[in-house]
């Protein structure tokens, strides 16, 4: 019994031990961790991608899973959307993010350019007498989801979707639409 309580006892020691040492010479504990370990992660600086669309390019700054957008005008200077429908621009810079965030290559937005531009012409409200509806033609237009009648960017992120899940990318979409004439 004496024995056990000994051994016990320097188990506790030894424990007590290991976790002042872990704090001492982890680098992730705080006051003792050098400047690289205490920068944020957001802090890195961006991937930048550049996508050409209808009048100009956006460009594309990708962190994790996030992405901001910035349309550029073929003058070299920030457009803004105008007016209350979407212009094409707007949807393919928005569109241009989603592709960057999934770690597409800038070579599979400019097939998604070329699928949707000829499905619908990257008009959100574009309906087909089949029943297909807005930018990727989806049929029905149900399937995309709160807000699938008027949101670009619910029509975008779900065909982005559908195309990764049955094409694996854009350019796999592109081409099978090209032998077939419908993706």
């Amino acid at each position: 019994m004496l024995v056990r309580r000994r051994v016990l006892s320097i188990l506790a020691v030894l424990a007590t031990a290991g976790i002042v040492l872990v704090s001492v010479a982890d680098p992730y504990a705080g006051a003792r961790a050098s400047a690289f370990y205490r920068e944020p992660v957001l802090a890195k600086p961006a991937a930048v991608q550049r996508f050409a669309i209808d009048g100009g390019f956006v460009l594309v700054a990708v962190q994790r899973d996030r992405f901001t957008t910035e349309i550029v005008g073929g003058d070299g200077v920030a457009a803004a959307p105008s007016g209350p429908v979407v212009p094409a621009g707007t949807a393919q810079a928005y569109a241009a993010g989603v592709v960057a965030s999934r770690g597409w290559a800038a070579s599979e937005f400019g097939c998604l350019a070329s699928l949707w531009n000829r499905e619908s012409g990257w008009n959100s409200r574009a309906a087909n007498p089949s029943g297909a509806y807005g930018i990727p033609q989806a049929l029905p237009g149900s399937k995309m989801g709160a807000g699938w009648q008027t949101d670009y960017r619910v029509q975008i992120r779900w065909g982005v979707g559908y195309i990764a899940a049955r094409y694996g990318s854009p350019c796999g979409a592109w081409a099978h639409s090209q032998a077939v004439g419908s993706y």
